[in-house]
């Protein structure tokens, strides 16, 4: 047993900075503790915040804190009104007594399911121990990514919330010691490249308040998981769709994948190819070409291509009808 000290701060200010590590619901961070993947020296109780709040802003958008529940969210009149593709993607993942338990900020950081990262005895991990190697490279990789990957890490991301959040463009708001600070989703995920033990923008001490997004005009949303088994599984592959369809044309589109990118993954390439285009199956496969054109295969995993083509496909043909 790893002995740890505890801590129950009750405002933001006194919680932000801490050198503990953050926990809430506790569905990543106890699992790994288990495993001894993570052995923090202090843990930081942030359930007490007033963090569990979802908001309509002025403008139209939505504030939705860190503390707030996937199971919450997923059923909130104003995200099943006007964000329905978050509203899938949450309740495509993990079973009801997880949502239950899991939030908001705690999915924000949810951490790979890679076999190698998560048991110590496998073989070597740069995620997990740096420098250690990437033993999914060779090893079992039927589950691992195919897009952002580098020689150290091919690691799936295992989120479905954080796929359709890249698709709504949302911005996540942290204090640390530095202050307060906004960053676009877009930024907040970084690439394995040589270091894959960083995984996001976030500093010491720092600690998710809350994440905004903006208001979606005139737009059909979908999201489409592919996996295994219909319950409690990761997607193999996973498509978020937000498109603005007029006259049978796309004027606007956003689509952001999972299960295939050591990211949620946007594809601006699928996005260029519709802009301004019919929306027919053709297009829709063109798009999703596009999309996998940069793809970087391992011989267990080279379904996902075909597989994420597939379900783009398929995503696009639901949000646009």
């Amino acid at each position: 047993m790893h002995i740890f000290s505890y801590e129950k701060p009750l405002s933001v200010d006194n919680a932000a900075g801490s050198s503990g590590r953050f926990i809430a619901g506790g569905t990543t961070l106890v699992d790994l503790m288990k495993l001894d993947v993570e052995q923090p020296s202090k843990l930081v109780d942030i359930t007490a915040l007033p963090l569990a709040q979802v908001e309509t802003l002025p403008n139209g958008g939505l504030r939705i804190g860190a503390m707030v529940r996937n199971s919450d969210l997923a059923h909130h009149p104003k995200v099943l009104a006007n964000y329905a593709v978050l509203s899938q993607a949450l309740l495509s993942g993990a079973s009801p007594q997880l949502r239950n338990m899991a939030t908001t900020g705690g999915n924000l950081l949810q951490r790979t399911r890679c076999p190698y990262f998560r048991d110590l005895t496998s073989g070597g991990c740069n995620k997990r121990n740096p420098g250690s190697g990437c033993s999914a490279i060779e090893g079992h990789h039927r589950t691992m990514a195919v897009l952002g990957v580098s020689d150290h890490c091919i690691a799936t991301h295992p989120s479905d919330m954080c796929v359709a959040m890249t698709a709504l463009e949302a911005t996540i708001y942290v204090q640390g010691t530095k202050g307060k600070r906004a960053i676009p989703i877009a930024d907040f995920y970084k690439l394995p490249g040589d270091t894959p033990n960083i995984e996001n923008a976030l500093e010491p001490g720092d600690l998710i308040t809350h994440v905004e997004l903006p208001t979606p005009v005139g737009t059909k949303q979908a999201y489409l998981k592919l996996r295994d088994r219909a319950s409690y599984e990761f997607a193999l592959a996973s498509a978020a769709i937000i498109a603005h369809v007029e006259g049978g044309h796309i004027r606007a589109v956003r689509v952001a994948l999972g299960g295939v990118g050591t990211r949620p993954w946007r594809a601006h390439e699928a996005e260029a190819a519709l802009t301004g285009k019919a929306a027919t199956p053709a297009n829709f496969r063109a798009a999703a070409e596009a999309a996998l054109k940069g793809a970087k295969i391992h011989p267990d995993n080279a379904f996902k291509v075909e597989l994420s083509k597939r379900c783009i496909t398929r995503a696009l043909k639901v949000a646009t009808a």
